[in-house]
């Protein structure tokens, strides 16, 4: 279509012209005394026309020659540009190979090619990002081969290179490399500084948080590693059961690492509600805070949860998890002072009428009987737990717990036998 649009406009062009110079019979006359000289208009405009082409080419072609200066160093300028992307293209290739020699060699190339240019007074566009990232290259693959005194030089290149604003992701970029080189010298507390110097957007990009988990764990900042996990886990960094588990893991080693009840009781209030949900969250610190003689009371408010859920479903606790809520329980029953609570012999009591057939809490309710100093029933009790309890420890302390019953009714035999039973499990 367009080619059709120039060709009718091609032949109006021509026909006008047919038109004006066919039937023009202007002159243009000249008078240069003592002469006259007549000339048509057609060739007066024709004249006119060859004239300004000519003035126009005779102008380009000066433009053309006092721009030749110009225009070689405009050429020099880009084929050192063209040198230098090569180069830097080596670099990257040759560092991604393995070959960290090639690739050392060839970014310090691209340095010292930035150097000449700017040596020239010839500037490039992003030449800093040049030379910044050619640093950069060059200090990774001296990290590689164990140069450490080059990579810090090279680094630290780098790094005054991007103090500028206009800089600020590559500052961020030399400052991660930089965490991970020192996460590599397993040096996690220099890790650490590194990150800390991040902006606070950057420090929460799933790479930066990665590194700051790995670096707090080696650094045994359980609480820092925690948050990590958090965000990490909240970034999609990782799945929600991968994240669980990572955070019951580090709820596990800031329980663990308490050694008072003052130091567990932070502890717990820094972890978020659904860790203080985890059942064996929950149970580490009861655990923990009745091996340091901290509140019963707190131990079982701990507990309470784990409890409920057992008592809406059977299923919701693992045996093994069921075990060691009545074991929890039982060890506040013998670590209490003055009277049992009362609010949790009701729940006890509730639940095993619930459910009979249970051995653990058959077990439990023996326990609380004979606490209560209940020695007919606390003797029903654990002897009806004993033909379905399957837990060995269990098993023993309820044949010790009878024959400590035997001992207070003063039947010998009955006590001697009991403690028989109790050595077999």
């Amino acid at each position: 279509m367009r080619a059709a649009l120039w060709l009718i406009a091609l032949f109006a062009v021509a026909v006008a012209t047919a038109l004006f110079a066919g039937n023009n019979q202007g002159t243009v006359t000249l008078y240069w005394p003592p002469n006259r000289i007549d000339l048509s208009l057609n060739l007066v405009l024709l004249l006119l026309a060859l004239v300004f082409g000519m003035l126009h080419l005779a102008l380009r072609a000066l433009s053309g020659l006092l721009h030749i200066p110009v225009q070689a160093k405009r050429w020099r300028l880009l084929y050192k540009e063209r040198a230098m992307h090569e180069a830097l293209l080596d670099s990257v290739s040759n560092l991604v190979a393995g070959r960290f020699v090639r690739a050392r060699k060839a970014a310090e190339l691209v340095v010292t090619l930035e150097e000449s240019l700017r040596s020239s007074e010839e500037h490039t566009a992003h030449g800093v990002r040049l030379r910044t990232l050619s640093h950069l290259i060059a200090a990774e693959s001296a990290h590689a081969l164990q140069d450490r005194s080059r990579r810090e030089q090279h680094f630290q290149c780098a790094l005054e290179l991007t103090r500028n604003r206009d800089a600020q992701e590559s500052r961020d970029g030399v400052l991660m490399r930089a965490a991970r080189w020192s996460f590599d010298d397993r040096d996690a507390k220099q890790t650490l500084e590194w990150l800390d110097q991040l902006p606070q957007g950057t420090a929460r990009r799933t790479l930066a948080l990665r590194l700051r988990l790995k670096a707090a764990r080696l650094a045994g900042q359980t609480r820092a590693a925690l948050e990590s996990v958090r965000l990490l886990t909240k970034h999609r960094a990782f799945s929600e059961v991968a994240g669980a588990g990572i955070a019951r893991g580090l709820a596990l080693e800031l329980i663990r690492s308490a050694y008072e009840p003052m130091q567990l009781q932070r502890a717990w209030e820094t972890l978020d509600d659904a860790e203080k949900k985890m059942p064996e969250v929950a149970l580490e610190a009861a655990e923990r805070c009745l091996q340091l003689a901290g509140d019963v009371a707190l131990s079982r408010q701990w507990v309470l949860p784990l409890w409920t859920a057992w008592g809406e479903r059977q299923d919701t606790l693992s045996p093994a998890l069921r075990v060691r809520v009545v074991r929890v329980l039982e060890k506040g029953f013998v670590q209490a002072s003055g009277a049992p609570d009362a609010a949790w012999l009701q729940r006890i009591e509730s639940l095993q009428l619930t459910n009979p057939g249970d051995p653990l809490l058959q077990y439990l309710a023996g326990v609380m009987c004979a606490r209560l100093e209940l020695w007919g029933k606390a003797q029903q009790m654990l002897r009806h737990s004993l033909t379905m309890l399957k837990d060995p420890d269990l098993k023993r302390d309820a044949w010790r717990a009878l024959a400590e019953l035997a001992e207070q009714r003063q039947d010998a035999t009955a006590a001697t036998q009991a403690y028989k039973e109790a050595a077999k499990a």
